[in-house]
């Protein structure tokens, strides 16, 4: 009989992390399995949740310590890696909705990549461009 693994289950694939200015740390999903991570696993109540708002796009975490809060340029910046990891890539300024990690729940008995949010928030941004975001340290968790 072979011996199960104990501890969580492992991350899926399909997560990035990426390197922000200032030592903020921010992950994206890029599957419906992988926001269900970032978004109900991965995050913590006081992070900060991004999506584009009103079309399919990646769930994007900014991870935010209890002593810490993040400038309105932070915000922007995180804002903008979440239009580009969605179908607004190529947009000009789109509407991204952000809130805390603790207004994001899952609806019951909704599919994988669903969430339900309270308390949104509405940041007006550029899609970053992707030479851009080449500059900060990308790695799949």
């Amino acid at each position: 009989m072979s011996e199960r693994p104990h501890g969580p289950p492992s991350p899926p694939a399909g997560i990035l992390e990426y390197a922000l200015p200032d030592g903020w740390q921010l992950f994206a999903g890029k599957t419906d399995a992988a926001n269900d991570y970032v978004s109900l696993k991965l995050a913590k109540a006081n992070d900060r949740w991004f999506h584009i708002r009103g079309m399919p796009g990646g769930h994007v975490v900014l991870r935010v310590s209890a002593d810490r809060e993040p400038d309105r340029a932070t915000l922007e910046l995180a804002a903008s890696i979440a239009a580009f990891h969605s179908k607004a890539r190529s947009a000009g300024v789109v509407a991204v909705s952000m809130t805390e990690g603790r207004h994001v729940s899952k609806p019951r008995g909704a599919k994988p990549g669903t969430v339900s949010i309270q308390r949104e928030r509405i940041l007006r941004v550029r899609p970053i461009a992707e030479s851009e975001l080449a500059t900060f340290r990308r790695v799949t968790v």
